[in-house]
């Protein structure tokens, strides 16, 4: 399930940061880090609000990961100090 969030970063990380507001100041690495986190904390959220796995695309899933990605991704870039 790592694996799979952490290549699920690579989607998801990207479409995150377009669905925030205003620049993050980060690099590709830290928002495909981000992205692979907050799919993790998402794909948890899911299986323990009961989100049952469909034959085709788990759309309520897909968007949890997503927003717990913007989330993670807004945490790490008010973390990172602003370069000059």
């Amino acid at each position: 399930m790592i694996v799979v969030s952490l290549l699920a970063g690579v989607i998801f990380g990207p479409l995150a940061r377009l669905v925030l507001p205003g620049k993050q100041n980060i690099s590709l690495g830290w928002t495909i880090l981000g992205g692979g986190i907050g799919a993790f904390i998402g794909g948890l959220i899911a299986h323990f609000a009961g989100v049952k796995d469909t034959n085709g695309p788990d759309w309520i899933q897909y968007l949890i990961q997503i927003v717990c990605a913007a989330i993670v991704i807004a945490v790490i870039a008010a973390r990172k100090p602003r370069s000059a």
